[in-house]
Formats: structure tokens, sequence, C-alpha cells
């Protein structure tokens, strides 16, 4: 058999072992979190138990996704991505609310969630379209056509209300501007951003008086260079209009506990009693950690139950507690290897679908990444994002896999390169 039609040679080995060391990482750290003595309650109770099941499905998710032509995954992008899409909109009539979130299917004792699943299929879906020899990013039709096919499913996920889950879709505006997007959709996103946050922080209107006097001062820099006036007072009244619109959202669109949360972290309230429980103890555990950590099944915290749902959203704190800073840091570096090397990977792709489709999955691992371990340590607000391969669930672990796996085949493929 010659080299090249060989897969086990053509696989990128790094990949895998990362995925298996979070993966192995991430269970001891819910068994930890969940972990109970008591000899009578049957494993499959325990969610280390029932995540040990999830783990070896997955194995059988990874032989299918490589026993699969690599094709298939182009030539089936958009009938995956209509199906998911229509497992989304299923929910509103089978769904089962659970948290407060209309975000699952239920078959007996067994549940699963589509969004999920939906990040892959619109990772296809996106490669896909930018990759067709006709589409040009440049052009304003189909800027809008790939911002449908991105933000379609968070429509859909929004009112489930699953905002976590939605925030995640934000990541594909990185994978647009390396394809050709103008970088000033990023800038008008992030001050977008800034500027609901400093409105909630100060006043619409302290917020449209600074708001004016940037402007302003960019105009009369620029004034020598015959600068268009309507775009600066088109500017400043999106800027206001935005500052006046920032309090009518936050009140009537955002759920009780999404202001919560905002203020919390905002530092307009204090409840460690209360909505910021969760967040004050994850920042006890993780800080009592130390250096060293106190050592796996040691954290007192943990063991304490101090942490609610520590096993899903808040499974980071247990590294700190029983890991410290060094493990803690060990896992960080862990996740950043494997962002760099799947894009690595992706530059490398002399198919343009292969190369979209891995900075889409690097850039949804940064997301969790970044915003999980941020919501962890008090930096961001509680969204409900899981931490790739930690966090106890089926179909999370299940969604990573898959949208890892598929990139691991495209890259294996090799048919760009021989």
């Amino acid at each position: 058999m010659r080299q090249k039609d060989n897969i086990l040679v053509r696989i990128d080995w790094l990949m895998i072992l990362l995925y298996f060391m979070l993966v192995g990482i991430g269970w001891m750290s819910i068994y930890s979190a969940a972990y109970n003595n008591d000899p009578s309650i049957p494993m499959l109770d325990l969610p280390h138990g029932r995540q040990q099941i999830f783990i070896g499905l997955s194995i059988g998710l990874i032989v299918l996704i490589m026993a699969l032509e690599a094709k298939f995954y182009e030539r089936f992008a958009s009938i995956i991505y209509i199906v998911s899409l229509l497992s989304l909109v299923g929910l509103f009539i089978f769904g089962k609310t659970i948290s407060g979130a209309t975000s699952w299917y239920s078959f007996g004792g067994f549940s699963i969630q589509p969004s999920e699943f939906a990040k892959a299929a619109t990772a296809l879906a996106l490669a896909k379209f930018l990759s067709d020899i006709q589409t040009n990013i440049k052009l304003l039709d189909h800027q809008l056509k790939a911002f449908l096919i991105v933000f379609l499913p968070a429509l859909i996920i929004v009112p489930q209300p699953d905002p976590g889950s939605a925030l995640v879709y934000a990541a594909f505006l990185f994978v647009l501007y390396r394809e050709g997007l103008s970088p000033i959709y990023l800038l008008l996103g992030f001050i977008a951003a800034f500027l609901f946050v400093l409105t909630l922080v100060l006043s619409p209107l302290i917020v449209s008086l600074i708001s004016l006097g940037i402007i302003g001062v960019l105009f009369l820099k620029n004034r020598k260079k015959k600068p268009k006036k309507w775009l600066y007072i088109f500017s400043l009244i999106a800027c206001i209009g935005l500052s006046y619109s920032v309090n009518y959202i936050f009140n009537n669109v955002f759920e009780q506990r999404h202001r919560d949360r905002f203020n919390i972290v905002l530092g307009k309230e204090v409840d460690n009693k209360g909505i910021g429980y969760n967040t004050n103890q994850s920042e006890i555990a993780i800080g009592s950690g130390g250096w060293k950590g106190k050592g796996w099944l040691n954290g007192t915290q943990t063991k304490g139950g101090f942490v609610p749902e520590q096993h899903t959203d808040y499974i980071f704190s247990t590294v700190g507690e029983e890991w410290g800073f060094l493990g803690s840091a060990f896992v960080i570096g862990l996740f950043i290897t494997l962002i760099l090397r799947i894009l690595s990977r992706a530059e490398k792709q002399k198919s343009k679908f292969s190369r979209i489709y891995g900075y889409s999955v690097a850039a949804i691992f940064f997301i969790h990444f970044l915003v999980n371990i941020g919501m962890v340590i008090g930096v961001f607000p509680t969204v409900g994002i899981p931490l790739p391969f930690f966090s106890y669930g089926g179909s999370g672990l299940w969604g990573f896999t898959i949208l890892l796996f598929i990139f691991i085949k495209l890259d294996a493929n090799r048919i760009n390169e021989w």
C-alpha cells in the first residue's frame, strides 16, 4: 500500500492526542465534581458513569466520521444544514424544557440538544457557500447570504431561550474576515458591544455626549481631507440611537436572570447568595487551589458541593481548586495548542472548503474556551456555554467531537497535497 493511500499515515495524530487528553482530564474533573463514595449508588446514576458511556459512543462517532469519504461532507453540507435547522425549529413543538430553556428532545430517559450539532452543520454550510467559485464575499448580496447562513440558527435558538448557544455563532465573523470580509464589520460589532456595556455602566446621555466628542474630534482631524459629512452624521445618530435603545433591550428583551448576571459582573449589584452565588463560589474554589492545588478528589469546595452545576458549566473551577495554577495553565495550554494546530493545518489546505471549515472549528472552540473560563472566573456574565470536552453531557461532547473529527478527516484526505 502506498503511503499516500494509508489514512493512518495521513491523520494528524497531534490533534487526536490533544482530543483524548482533554476528554480524559475532563472525565477526571467530572468524576471529582460529582464524586460519591456510596457503593449502593449505581454508576450510571452518577454523571461520571454516564459520561463514560458518552465517551464510548464518541469513539463510534469517530469511526463513522473517518470511514465516510471526505467529499461526503462537502457534497451533503446543504442537506445537513437544512436538517439541523428543522431540528431546531422542532423544539418549539416537541422540545423539553430543562433549566428554563426548551433546547432538548427527550426520549424516555435520554435527552439530546440539537444546538450542539447545529454548529458543525453551520460550519459545513458556510464552507460550502464560501468555497463556491461564484461566491465573492466582497459583494453585498453574497455577504447577506453568508450572514443568513450564520445567524439563522442563532435567531432560532435565542427564543428558546438559550442566548449562550446563540452567542457562539459570532465566532463565524472571524471566519468571514479571514475569507475577505471587510474588517469594518468586526469594528462595528466591537463598537456596538462596547457602547452597550458602557451605557449600562453610565447613562444614555453621557454615552451620547462621549460619542459626540469622539466623532467631532475625528471629523476635525480629517477636515483637510474633505470627509463625507453624512457619514459622520449617520455614525453619530447610530451611536445615540443605540445608547438610548440599550435600556429598552436590557429591560424587555433580556430575562431577569440575564439582567442580574450583567449587573453583578458590572459591579452594579452584589448578590453572593443569590444569582451571583455560582460565580462567587467558583472564584473561591479556584482561588483556594493556590499554586499546585489540593490534589485530585481533595478539593474542599468541590467535595462540599458549594459550586452548583460544577460538573457542567463550572467544571473549570474543579481544575483550579484541585490542580491549582499549574494545572489550570496546563489545561489552558492544551486548548490553545489544539486551536493553533487547527489553524495551522487549515492554512495548509489547498481545498478552500477544508480551510474555511477548519477556521470555523478553531473559532467555535476559541469562543467556547474564552467565554466559559471567563464566566467561571467572573470576567463574563454566566451565559451557559460549556467547556469543550470537559463539561458533562453527551450532546456537547458529541457535537465537539463531530466538529473536530470532520476536520481531521478533511485534513487527512490530502487530495490537495498529493
